[in-house]
């Protein structure tokens, strides 16, 4: 943070719902005199509010450097990803010679008004970034598992059998297996959890736009994705899934440090997964020299998490999102992804503030 910033006032940069945290990031962007471009998402909120993806522009238009900042890729996360974007807009860094910084919030809108990870589509972002134009990825597991993982009914009998066909899979075929199985992505359930989709969806094909508009003339880029649910409680990991040894990770530990982790290596609280945002950007930023980090802070246990997803999709799938149901789903979700305390949301603006730095630092010195 800010060194000059209270508290009190820092922790005002975080918002408990999608119209508040856009309300805020645009008052703050047109106060940091921000060039601002809005991307109207075709469907309505909760409210009938209109959701957009922003973006906040600062430096100079022909930058060569740019430091990239994305929230709400998993929409719900945009509650903890927004605050950083905010903050920094009301306090930002100065720039060096020849960089800019681009704010993406709420690339995911539907799903954060919804408090949602998925996108309308129940799509998974980060598992949308495939070539649909090739064979899909295949994940049998998921397939042998789906009816457990997205059960018609959340009655305890219905659970606790789910949980013995579960726990049954890992036996047979180990931990890692049903990890696999579980959360590396799937496309054949366009109900079931982490589903990768069956095309681009309206949230990729927004950010390649957004890429294409304002990052054709960038020579050197860092990407900055926030994202919460993995790993000790506070701490942000940045993750990093380029090839490990090649260039794109070197960069990244140059900038970064040795905080910086990988999942192909298994240093990470994350795994390998298909069709991740950051594959999507290599492709379209080729013309660059990139680093991209999914800055992921922790929040509480896998089993927590992985029940506050079940609940979810039952919900949309066998349930009512308007019915009397829906309101304590939605409120675990969102509190798992985004606990609602100031400790944790301090760790999160300190942690941000410094990786920010660490990148316009690192952007300076290529």
């Amino acid at each position: 943070m800010a060194p000059t910033c209270d508290l009190r006032a820092a922790l005002t940069a975080f918002s408990r719902t999608y119209t508040e945290a856009r309300g805020k990031f645009l008052d703050a962007a047109r106060a940091a005199g921000a060039a601002i471009t809005h991307h109207p998402h075709p469907l309505p909120g909760p409210a009938g509010e209109a959701l957009a993806t922003d973006t906040a522009w600062l430096g100079p238009d022909d930058a060569s450097r740019v430091l990239v900042v994305l929230s709400a890729t998993h929409g719900v996360e945009g509650l903890a990803g927004s605050g950083p974007q905010v903050h920094w807009l009301r306090h930002p860094d100065a720039l060096p010679a020849d960089t800019a910084v681009l704010l993406v919030h709420a690339v995911n809108p539907h799903g954060f008004a919804w408090l949602r990870r998925v996108t309308e589509e129940n799509v998974d972002l980060n598992r949308n970034w495939v070539d649909f134009s090739k064979p899909l990825p295949e994940n049998p597991g998921y397939a042998e598992l789906h009816a457990h993982y997205v059960p018609r009914a959340l009655d305890a009998g219905t659970l606790a059998a789910a949980d013995a066909t579960i726990a049954d899979f890992r036996r047979r075929h180990g931990d890692e297996a049903e990890r696999v199985a579980r959360s590396s992505g799937q496309y054949t359930h366009a109900d079931g959890l982490f589903f990768g989709g069956t095309g681009p969806t309206w949230a990729r094909r927004t950010s390649e736009a957004i890429l294409a508009a304002h990052l054709g003339r960038a020579r050197t880029v860092a990407i900055v994705d926030l994202h919460t649910g993995l790993g000790p409680y506070g701490y942000g990991e940045p993750i990093c899934n380029h090839a490990p040894g090649g260039e794109r990770v070197a960069r990244a530990r140059r900038w970064w440090g040795d905080s910086v982790t990988e999942p192909l290596l298994g240093t990470s609280s994350s795994q390998p997964k298909w069709g991740l945002t950051e594959f999507g950007y290599e492709r379209a930023l080729a013309h660059a020299d990139i680093a991209f980090v999914a800055l992921e802070f922790g929040t509480y246990s896998p089993p927590r998490g992985a029940a506050v997803l079940r609940d979810d999709a039952w919900l949309w799938t066998h349930g009512n999102p308007r019915g009397p149901e829906a309101e304590p789903i939605r409120q675990a979700l969102r509190d798992h992804f985004y606990p609602p305390f100031a400790d944790w949301q301090e760790m999160v603006l300190f942690r941000s503030r410094q990786v920010f730095r660490q990148a316009l630092q690192g952007l300076a010195a290529e």
